[in-house]
């Protein structure tokens, strides 16, 4: 098991995209997401930034990992690179590819990503997940969480869905 890790993380290390590759991923990213969720655009708006992570990769057979690249907008521009990545263990098997950004709405919940030198999902800000169903609902009167979480292109096949204990580390990709 710790070779299949270091495995991983060798890999990781040598696959990390350039910060053009990440920017033109988050700029397509966003913008499909926009034109599939409106309610993901009016938040877009009213977000104090948004971290997207356009092309995570998850696989498991009883272990499982997952990684992916992404970057932080404020005002529409970059404002940082992160890297995201969790491991599991359990009853799982199968392999999946998809996208995620956090709409962070209050300067605390973004001044804690900046200054935590990581974030572990599951402590510090609270983070609510949005289907089309509960974004549809979603007014401003009843946002109250800090930040919101929208999960999309979903491929492959693969039990369950969760993004806590993910661990959201900022990173200094190649030019």
């Amino acid at each position: 098991m710790v070779i299949a890790f270091s495995f991983t993380g060798v890999l990781r290390a040598q696959l990390a995209p350039s910060a053009s590759e990440i920017d033109q991923k988050v700029t397509s990213a966003l913008s499909s997401l926009y034109a599939n969720n409106p309610k993901a655009k009016q938040l877009g708006g009213m977000a104090k930034g948004i971290l997207v992570f356009p092309d995570i990769k998850k696989a498991a057979f009883l272990v499982g990992a997952q990684f992916g690249y992404g970057a932080l907008r404020k005002r529409g521009r970059t404002a940082g690179y992160y890297r995201t990545s969790a491991a599991s263990y359990g009853f799982q098997a199968g392999a999946k590819q998809f996208g995620y950004a956090l709409f962070f709405m209050s300067q605390s919940a973004l001044d804690y990503l900046n200054q935590s030198g990581g974030w572990a999902i599951g402590s510090g800000p609270s983070i609510v997940v949005l289907d089309q169903g509960a974004a549809s609902s979603l007014s401003t009167t009843s946002m109250r969480s800090d930040v919101y979480a929208f999960v999309f292109d979903q491929q492959g096949l693969m039990g369950g869905m969760g993004l806590e204990g993910s661990k959201i580390t900022q990173i200094t990709p190649s030019s």
